[in-house]
């Protein structure tokens, strides 16, 4: 499965696979490869990108088009 949308995220913030893989403290080759399709990122790297996106994981595998993370109530 490719992982269009952390691509598409990542290069509308302009950042390189290098400076994605560095905040997720993985090599860039790794990185690289979950963008690619070649390897599904463990859950901790897609929680990782929902974070540094402030987006959900429903929309990083396209289970939502729903871009904004969903707030939690009290």
């Amino acid at each position: 499965m490719e992982f269009q949308r952390i691509r598409e995220l990542r290069k509308e913030q302009n950042w390189t696979q290098r400076q994605v893989a560095d905040l997720l403290g993985i090599h860039r080759e790794t990185y690289a490869r979950y963008e690619r399709g070649l390897r599904s990122p463990p859950l901790r790297i897609l929680c990782g990108l929902a974070d540094i996106y402030h987006t959900s994981v429903d929309y990083l595998v396209e289970l939502t088009d729903q871009r904004e993370a969903h707030t939690r109530s009290s």
